[in-house]
């Protein structure tokens, strides 16, 4: 599970840039700039959690079993949430913001699932 989630946190860590570049350079000139700011928000926070993923893929082994759901969670966050505020500020379809607070859910049971890992080491 280490070596996935670094593959993967790398991956996405990667994607966050690429499409925070994207955003700034192709997507200025033809989003408005509140569906921008959405476009952006969900880069950062694929960043945050992507290396979340990371620290969690260093800091897990065989005994922390929290920590690889944890990540699985992060992953699961990033698709939820950025995948849904890319999805809502590319189309302007605003039923879509309503994946949004799952992601952010996951999120949040992935960083309770670090907290209690850390506590039990």
């Amino acid at each position: 599970m280490v070596k996935t989630f670094l593959i993967i946190g790398g991956i996405l860590a990667f994607l966050s840039v690429v499409l925070g570049a994207f955003a700034a350079h192709a997507l200025k000139s033809k989003l408005t700039p509140d569906r921008l700011a959405v476009f952006q928000t969900g880069v950062q926070y694929q960043m945050y959690h992507a290396l979340a993923l990371l620290l969690a893929g260093m800091l897990a082994d065989r005994s922390a079993t929290l920590l690889v759901t944890a990540g699985w969670f992060f992953i699961i966050g990033i698709i939820l949430f950025s995948g849904s505020l890319y999805a809502l500020a590319a189309s302007g379809i605003r039923k879509l913001g309503a994946i949004t607070p799952l992601g952010g859910l996951a999120f949040l049971i992935g960083w309770l699932l670090l907290v209690i890992q850390a506590i039990s080491l």
